[in-house]
């Protein structure tokens, strides 16, 4: 495919507004109750720590929007679980919150499900090909031994190759608008729960 009409790079670039139609029903059609709340704030909480855990290990080449790129082949942390625990997090978290605001349920989840597997897929075919280039038969090794998107419970073992070390601070700071997103959505949920 012509590098210029890749419909991937420009779902890779815009990738963090991509979301925003979802949020902007969710609010609209919101309906939530407690029991929609205790149902879908777990989920969400878990799909955020898997990423605050990911952004702690793999840092601010997290949040690049340019062009696709990585300085080290990170494969501790999360990355030792699944190769993709920022994409797998991101749809356990709108997940969760769509959950909880019980919003066009169930067909507002589904359909924001599978758009987000749909264009994390497209994503992740074109980071795999630069990683693939880039780090050539270590990234097959890992590739062949780590799910892309759901841990099967193993552990990987990078037989080489430094990786990062874990900074629960730098993670915060990675993630602060993602924390403030997150906050203001619950809190907008939880005053229309109430009105």
């Amino acid at each position: 495919m012509n590098a210029k009409h890749d419909i991937r790079r420009l779902l890779f670039r815009y990738r963090s507004y991509t979301p925003l139609p979802v949020i902007i029903l969710m609010l609209l059609f919101a309906q939530p109750s407690a029991a929609s709340v205790l149902w879908g704030l777990p989920v969400a909480a878990a799909g955020e720590m898997i990423r605050l855990w990911g952004v702690s290990i793999a840092g601010s080449e997290t949040r690049v929007t340019g062009a696709v790129g990585a300085s080290q082949l990170v494969t501790s942390g999360p990355f030792a679980h699944v190769r993709n625990p920022l994409y797998l997090g991101n749809v356990m978290l709108y997940l969760g919150m769509g959950i909880a605001s019980f919003a066009l349920f169930p067909w507002l989840q589904a359909g924001a499900a599978l758009w987000f597997v749909f264009q994390y897929s497209a994503i992740v075919s074109l980071e795999e090909e630069f990683l693939r280039e880039k780090f050539g038969e270590r990234y097959r090794l890992y590739a062949a031994a780590v799910p892309r998107f759901l841990p099967d419970g193993r552990t990987y073992r990078d037989p080489g190759g430094p990786q990062p070390e874990l900074s629960w601070s730098r993670g915060l700071r990675s993630e602060r608008r993602t924390l403030q997103a997150i906050l203001l959505l619950t809190a907008a949920l939880v005053v229309r729960g109430l009105v």
